[in-house]
């Protein structure tokens, strides 16, 4: 086939000019994490409700130095560990206090994450009498991992789940390549070789793979440390579950036990950790303790927390709608691991064994946090590089038969039924914007701006491709028109979209809470009513009461320390509707209004 012959030669050409292939791999990731990550990050403000408290308590570590325990509106914060706010708070002092330094380390973390698999895709991921596909096969998962909206997400969000991500997949990655790279079956031949200089060469290579399976095994250890400085316990239990998993599937278990000095790795994990756990206890005793333990990991997996509850199936539902367009070769990809063939598997070289350690990986977080109670979606992102080597791997299987597959075909008519579904549903999305209060004319500006039309056309034209594709035999290169038009939609539909929600959701409220600042009196509080938005007391530097209705404004006032004589008040115009009010109207901007008002004259 013409288009095979060609792609062959060049994959042919890189793999022997090495500097050209990697400069061009790295190029490319580059690009990608720069265009999907980086590009507008800060052009937003930050979205209520999560956003703003991880942003406010990293701030307040500079404001208070204190860089133990974490504040958020004069109230300790201990959902999480130190390590985002820590990030975060290097990020301000580079770009400032903004939305671009609370999500600076996501992106980064993100990027990271994709140079890491670029370079296990590489060294591991084509077949033995395949080498030259390596480079395409990197690229080709780095694309992947880089399309998809779960990552996409997350990783331009200044919360602490991709840098949880980045590290927990650093550290998976790192260990596949120190156990793929430890010098096993080599010591012993090494006593019975009878040539002086190839004996000398094995045991130079010996000495080799051992320091770089060391190295690997090392950063494994360093990387579960700051995973568990980002998010607590889940760190290292999800890591060992996964590699525990992976390895008394293949046998191994003791073996590489003793390859990873295990007590030597748990020392390093202690000691990297240990520290700020123990300062924080000593600071907040039982409080910390029965906070960031009690409620925030034992109660999220026992029990439903903050109404965040699911049936059985939700995380079907977001592995499909998250790793989509990819997902629709998923299935494919996991059955073609063959993993119920265990001799297979046992039978196969180290080098080998990618597919199956992310099947484990894969397997192990899905149902880990399908068992949890407590449900959200962003519990799925450490999963989806384990989903991005699968479908890539599949891949390079497809690219080597001689014959399409027949499951490749199948997953491009699911392929070419999302987009031709997401063509049809987005033409509905107007009307189901109609009802939100805060977002009236929403539905009217995207479809002025055309990113309605837009939308739907992109996915259409998408469709026709992947169809055209499989009826033309040429599924393998489905990679294209869904590689391309998930660009197309992030570009000219997602970023158009993000800048009319902000301006007119968050922008009223940050410019609100900026004028609050400038307006505020003496002693004078900050009071919001109705839904809480966190995002007010980021953008206003101060404290901010949370009221749910202006009836409770005078118990508020009631319980300071002095008489309050005028009180701040911000809130949509529907919560501070009441005529009756004794008030001064300082702004209006949106939907959202800043009053002063006096809480002794309030009915």
């Amino acid at each position: 086939m013409n288009y095979r012959h060609s792609f062959t030669t060049l994959s042919k050409y890189l793999d022997r000019h090495r500097p050209v292939g990697w400069l061009l791999m790295l190029t490319w990731v580059g690009v990608m994490g720069g265009t999907i990550f980086f590009w507008n990050l800060g052009r937003f403000g930050l979205v209520d409700e999560t956003e703003p408290l991880f942003a406010e308590a990293a701030r307040q570590m500079l404001v208070r130095q204190d860089w133990v325990t974490p504040y958020f509106n004069e109230a300790t914060r201990f959902d999480k560990p130190p390590l985002i706010y820590w990030l975060m708070a290097i990020a301000y002092q580079v770009v400032g206090v903004n939305a671009w330094g609370a999500r600076l380390p996501s992106a980064l973390a993100a990027l990271t994450l994709m140079g890491m698999l670029l370079y296990v895709l590489y060294h591991y991921g084509a077949k033995p009498h395949l080498p030259w596909l390596a480079g395409w096969l990197a690229i080709l998962g780095v694309g992947m991992y880089a399309t998809h909206p779960l990552t996409i997400v997350w990783g331009r969000t200044g919360v602490s789940d991709m840098v949880l991500t980045g590290c927990m997949g650093m550290a998976l990655l790192c260990f596949f390549c120190g156990y793929a790279a430890a010098p096993v079956g080599v010591s012993q031949p090494l006593a019975q070789e009878g040539n002086r200089h190839k004996r000398r060469y094995l045991v130079s290579f010996s000495n080799s793979a051992l320091q770089c399976s060391t190295v690997f095994y090392g950063l494994f250890y360093l990387f579960i440390g700051l995973a568990v400085l980002t998010k607590g316990p889940v760190g290292i239990v999800l890591p060992g579950l996964i590699v525990g998993t992976f390895l008394t599937y293949t046998g191994q278990f003791w073996q590489v036990w003793r390859e990873m000095r295990v007590w030597w790795g748990l020392g390093l994990i202690a000691l990297l950790t240990l520290p700020w756990y123990v300062l924080v206890t000593l600071a907040n005793g039982s409080a910390f303790i029965d906070a960031f333990f009690g409620y925030h990991n034992v109660e999220r997996f026992t029990r439903v927390v903050n109404n965040h509850s699911a049936p059985w199936y939700f995380y079907f539902l977001v592995l499909a709608g998250g790793f989509a367009p990819w997902s629709a070769f998923l299935p494919n990809a996991i059955a073609h691991t063959r993993f119920w063939q265990r001799a297979y598997w046992v039978r196969q070289p180290r080098t080998q064994h990618l597919g199956l350690f992310a099947l484990c990986w894969l397997v192990c977080v899905f149902f880990f946090f399908t068992i949890a109670v407590t449900k959200l979606p962003s519990y799925l992102v450490p999963l989806m590089p384990a989903a991005t080597l699968l479908v890539a791997l599949q891949w390079g299987t497809w690219f080597d038969q001689t014959s399409e597959s027949w499951g490749l075909k199948l997953s491009g008519f699911v392929n070419s039924l999302f987009f031709i579904g997401l063509a049809i549903v987005v033409r509905f999305v107007p009307g189901w914007l109609v009802d939100d209060p805060l977002l009236p004319t929403l539905a009217e500006s995207l479809q002025t701006a055309g990113v309605i039309d837009r939308a739907s056309a992109i996915a259409a034209l998408v469709a026709v491709s992947c169809i055209s594709l499989v009826l033309l035999r040429r599924p393998s290169w489905l990679w294209v028109p869904n590689l391309v038009g998930f660009l197309a939609l992030f570009a000219l539909v997602l970023m158009p979209a993000l800048t009319i929600v902000d301006a007119q959701r968050q922008l009223p409220l940050r410019q609100l809470a900026e004028a609050a600042a400038q307006l505020q009196r003496p002693a004078e509080p900050l009071v919001m009513v109705g839904t809480p938005k966190p995002s007010v007391v980021f953008y206003s530097r101060q404290p901010c009461a949370f009221l749910e209705t202006i009836e409770q404004l005078p118990s508020y006032a009631a319980q300071q320390a002095k008489p309050l004589p005028s009180v701040l008040v911000l809130g949509s115009q529907k919560a501070l509707s009441p005529q009756r009010l004794p008030q001064q109207d300082l702004a209006t901007v949106g939907r959202y209004r800043l009053l002063r008002l006096d809480p002794q004259k309030i009915q």
